[in-house]
């Protein structure tokens, strides 16, 4: 076995090996079963903690609806939201934002499909909000501060939308007198206004937070170990991202038995909640200090991210306003880009660009630009096949004219192999002296394979974590490039009537689909511009080479598939013309045709 056969094989060994263990090393764990339904315990904030022991929690408890400015099981008033993307409720207990949906998102691609829900109240399935209020501070009870449970007033305003704020107000029995004004954009980022007037004869020290809560895990976590899910925040530059299953090891125990983690925020950051598309982030305003706070009560099982702002004494007549933002919805590339220009430091980072992020930014925003040109995202696929092989083309170039020169090289190859036997230290002497007379490098066709394995894993990290692959469509039977092809060979693609196995089951890896099926066919045609090797060994793994690999991508995104066919068949048409300007002519139908004797001589031997 020469030695760019033999580094061929093991890059695609290796390759193999990586792709084999994403499949069955790292399968999705079960998920647990919670009861959404069981009772919470009204909590409260203590502003005057210190760091170490981190705010308590306000948790909106399901005893709410018995406090009593509501009569028993009456339901508290709600205020609609509605915008061209947005629609939803703000509950006036607590002034909580716990009822959104994404207009634009529907859960499948049916058409009567329901639309996705982000935030959810207490009392539904997974119980998912964001709450405002004020700590007390010295001087002020529990009773003297907004909370969870509040009963807020309508002071302006009748639905929220994008050109009308609602305003809520609260009098304090100490003469406190609370404003929240609620405000939204085009997209999914609300604008919360805290104000407070100190209208009594006493001097108040109050903290504003906010705080995302979920009760137990999400519905639809993936736990697929290339997609975070979890805590996600940015404190002054630096990115912290926090899996739910690590939440319970926090160091910090907090006073009401609860695992946090705080950290001091100087200048700029947010905290929030990531999903698989969708997001959750409380965004206190650039250039102030706050707790960013992360932390999971196992009892009750509820996470939450809060931001805690400062203390402020306010003397008699004195007030203070308090401008924080909340984004709500989905991560879409272009919104986020614009939030992130516009002061919110680092938002970008909190869609999910992994280890890789020199890579997969870059490649997201190449394909993002050229799906805006194109308008399908599928030709966008193939386009930037097209960009990544024109950039590589000088590399390929040279390592495609070092295979041409070694196909030359072959009969005195075998010359040296009959002159020196079995000696392998003269042979690889002799092999170096012939490489260096002839200015060859052997190792020089490994390096295009080489190189497509990061920019291959990048690409499918970019396909899997970007909201702009969800559900987008390409031609014909590819309506989603984020989910394998539905197609498939066992019912003849459609023909027969029945289903076929779901991506869930073991059977699926042989439920190929018509872009797999391509993709085996391109990887074959492809080994056909050079005869098969002499080794039999070599051959067997050559020859069985693209058939694996199509059984085991089959199950991958469509749109990655794609990738990998158009990267072939490019790659094809590469090496084809440099061959042939280096006066090397591949005999594609000759190789074909060799295959199919070598195995008639086989059957006639047997």
């Amino acid at each position: 076995m020469d030695e760019q056969n033999r580094n061929l094989i093991l890059a695609t060994v290796l390759s193999m090996v990586v792709i084999i263990g994403w499949m069955f090393l790292f399968p999705a764990p079960e998920r647990p079963l919670t009861d959404p339904n069981a009772p919470v315990v009204q909590e409260t904030v203590d502003a005057t903690q210190s760091v170490a022991t981190a705010p308590r929690a306000v948790i909106a408890g399901a005893e709410a609806a018995t406090q009593p400015e509501l009569a028993a099981g009456e339901e508290a008033p709600r205020v609609e939201i509605n915008t061209d993307r947005l629609l939803g409720t703000i509950s006036l207990r607590g002034g909580r934002l716990d009822d959104l949906s994404l207009k634009d998102y529907r859960v499948t691609l049916e058409p009567d499909a329901p639309i996705v829900d982000m935030l959810r109240p207490v009392g539904s399935d997974a119980p998912y909000y964001a709450l405002y209020g004020w700590a007390p501070g010295s001087g002020l009870t529990l009773d003297d501060v907004p909370g969870a449970n509040t009963l807020w007033t309508v002071e302006s305003g009748e639905t929220l939308t994008t050109d009308s704020p609602v305003t809520l107000i609260w009098q304090s029995p100490a003469g406190l007198l609370f404003r929240r004004s609620i405000s939204v954009d085009a997209n999914y980022m609300f604008t919360i206004t805290q104000t407070v007037a100190n209208t009594g004869t006493n001097t108040a020290a109050l903290a504003a937070y906010g705080i995302i809560a979920r009760h137990g895990e999400p519905q639809d976590l993936r736990n697929f170990f290339i997609l975070h899910e979890g805590v996600v925040g940015m404190a002054d530059g630096e990115l912290t991202e926090t899996d739910y299953s690590d939440m319970p090891d926090f160091d910090i125990v907090s006073s009401e038995g609860a695992r946090a983690e705080v950290v001091q925020v100087e200048q700029n950051g947010w905290i929030g909640f990531t999903d698989h598309y969708w997001m959750s982030t409380l965004i206190p305003a650039p250039g102030n200090a706050f707790k960013s706070v992360a932390k999971y009560d196992e009892a009750r099982d509820i996470y939450q991210t809060e931001a805690v702002m400062p203390t402020v004494t306010l003397a008699p007549g004195e007030g203070t306003e308090i401008v924080t933002q909340l984004f709500a919805g989905a991560k879409e590339w272009d919104a986020i880009r614009t939030y992130e220009k516009d002061g919110i430091e680092g938002f970008l980072d909190s869609i999910d660009w992994g280890w890789f992020f020199f890579l997969t930014k870059p490649i997201f925003a190449v394909l993002h630009f050229i799906n805006a040109w194109i308008g399908n995202m599928g030709w966008a696929i193939i386009g930037l096949t097209l960009l990544i092989k024109a950039i590589l083309f000088p590399l390929a170039y040279r390592s495609y004219s070092s295979m041409a020169k070694m196909k030359e090289l072959q009969p005195e190859m075998e010359k040296i192999k009959e002159r020196v036997g079995d000696d392998r230290q003269k042979m690889q002497q002799a092999m170096m002296e012939l490489y260096k007379k002839e200015k060859v490098n052997p190792a020089s066709g490994c390096l295009p394979i080489l190189l497509q394995i990061p920019i291959f894993f990048s690409l499918y990290k970019v396909i899997f974590v970007t909201l702009e692959l969800r559900h987008a469509p390409w031609l014909g039977w590819i309506t989603d490039l984020s989910a394998p092809d539905p197609s498939s060979i066992l019912n003849l693609f459609g023909l027969l009537p029945f289903a076929t196995p779901s991506p869930e089951s073991l059977f699926f890896i042989f439920s190929l689909g018509v872009l797999p099926i391509i993709l085996g066919v391109s990887m074959w045609l492809q080994q056909k511009l050079n005869p098969a090797p002499t080794d039999d060994t070599q051959r067997m793994i050559f020859a069985w080479m693209p058939w694996v690999f199509m059984f085991m991508l089959g199950s991958f995104a469509s749109g990655l598939v794609l990738y990998w066919i158009a990267n072939n068949l490019i790659t094809f048409g590469q090496q084809y013309i440099i061959m042939r300007a280096q006066g090397y002519k591949p005999d594609i139908l000759g190789n074909i045709t060799s295959g199919f004797k070598r195995g008639d001589k086989k059957a006639d031997k047997s």
